[in-house]
Formats: structure tokens, sequence, C-alpha cells
């Protein structure tokens, strides 16, 4: 099983401190905000690499972090994906770039996609291992706030947590629960998201393939507990800098 780590995006919206730094790169309670990704699936055995997909501007950064991070994480190797976009107007975006890097790593393996600039309080084991059962596995968390919802994406779970609805940003959300960006994508499912692709749909939302997905293969989900952050402005950070310590 391999750990895909989506690092390729321009974050404008935290500018000025992202103009020279890649957003998972800055520092939350002393170290780098991908050191906290990867730490809460610090234990899973099942992962045997762990991937980072960022852009041509940002590639030596991540290289220079790999080359002193090698050690951190258990011993396993880290390879740097250069998706080749140069701004945020070329990116590729999140789907983009999970197909680029099936098609580099020429993977045939199960694959773990987390955002690198999602924060959990909590140790992520245990998703790991249900998701070796139960194939297509999407991280939901409550929000408790239909309001606050309404920034995400509104889900309809039955009663063995399957994804039964699913819109992005949605007017009127059914409840608090909203998919974040944590996926498992079994090895057989890759070669569908090949054709999410051709046919023409957005490539950049990452939740606009379980948008697709859920109604064509069975989606179920585990709910995260305790803390989780979505860094997108510099609000979101500087309550990661007072909640993460």
């Amino acid at each position: 099983m391999k750990l895909l780590i989506l690092a390729a995006g321009y974050a404008t919206r935290l500018y000025p401190l992202t103009e020279n730094q890649a957003k998972p790169l800055l520092p939350v309670a002393g170290k780098p905000m991908i050191d906290h990704v990867i730490e809460k699936f610090s234990g899973c055995k099942e992962i045997d690499e762990i991937y980072v997909v960022t852009n041509n501007k940002f590639t030596p950064h991540f290289e220079k972090w790999a080359a002193e991070a090698k050690l951190k994480f258990d011993g396993r190797p880290i390879r740097i994906f250069n998706d080749q976009t140069t701004t945020n107007e070329n990116r590729l975006g999140a789907i983009g770039d999970m197909l680029y890097v099936i098609d580099q790593a020429k993977l045939d393996d199960d694959l773990i996609v987390v955002a690198g600039d999602n924060l959990f309080s909590g140790g992520l084991q245990d998703y790991v291992e249900q998701s070796r059962t139960k194939g297509i596995l999407i991280g939901i968390y409550d929000v408790k706030d239909l309001e606050q919802v309404k920034k995400y994406n509104s889900l309809g779970l039955d009663e063995d947590g399957r994804i039964t609805f699913f819109e992005e940003k949605s007017p009127t959300p059914k409840s608090s629960l909203t998919a974040i960006a944590l996926y498992h994508y079994p090895k057989e499912i890759l070669p569908m998201i090949r054709q999410y692709a051709a046919e023409g749909n957005n490539i950049d939302q990452p939740g606009r393939l379980v948008q697709w997905f859920y109604p064509r293969v069975a989606c179920h989900t585990y709910e995260v507990k305790g803390l989780w952050l979505d860094i997108g402005s510099l609000e979101t950070y500087e309550e990661a800098q007072r909640l993460f310590i």
C-alpha cells in the first residue's frame, strides 16, 4: 500500500507566507505541517512507501525536506514527484496529480491519498486497517454545524456507512458530516480514475471523484474523531498553531 500526499497547490490564499514556501512545509508547532500528516500513519506496516506530489516551483524544497526526513518515518522510502506545473493557472488539480503519480510510478498497489494541508489530532492506524477490507474508504468528519458544512460537501449515508448522497457545497446540507481529503482506493479501482478524467470531469477537486464514484461503486466511510483542520487560510493556519502543540 502506498501513501500519496497531495502538495502541488500554490496556496495563493496564504500569501505572503506561501509565495516562496509550499504550504505543507510551513511550520506548525515547530515542525513542517507535512510531518504532522505522516506521523498520523506511523506504525501502519501496510504502507511501505510514501509519495509526495508537488509542482516545479517547490520540488527542490520537498527534495531537501525528504533528505532530512527519510529517517523519521519508520524508515519508509519517500519519493517526490514533480508534476511539472509552474503556476496556479496551469496546475493539474488534485485528481490530475493523482493520475500523474499513478502513471509515473506505474502503480499497481492500493493507494491512500491525503491532502498535505489537512491536520488530524488522532492517529489513522484504524483507518488504514479498515481500508484493507472495505475497498473505497472515504474519511468523513462531523463539523457539528449546518452552516459551516456548506463550505465543504453534504453527505447521506446508509445504515452501513456507505455514501448514498454527495453534493459539493450544498446550500441545503442534510447533515453536518462532510467528506475530507482522506481516501483509500484499491488498485483494481485505479483504472476508473482514468475513466473519470477521460469523460471530461473536473480534475481539480478530489471530492468530485467521490461524487462520481458512489453511484457506481460502494464507497464506505470512516469517521475521523478528535480535531481536523483544513488549512486553507491565514485564519485556519493561525488556529492550527494554537491547537496543535
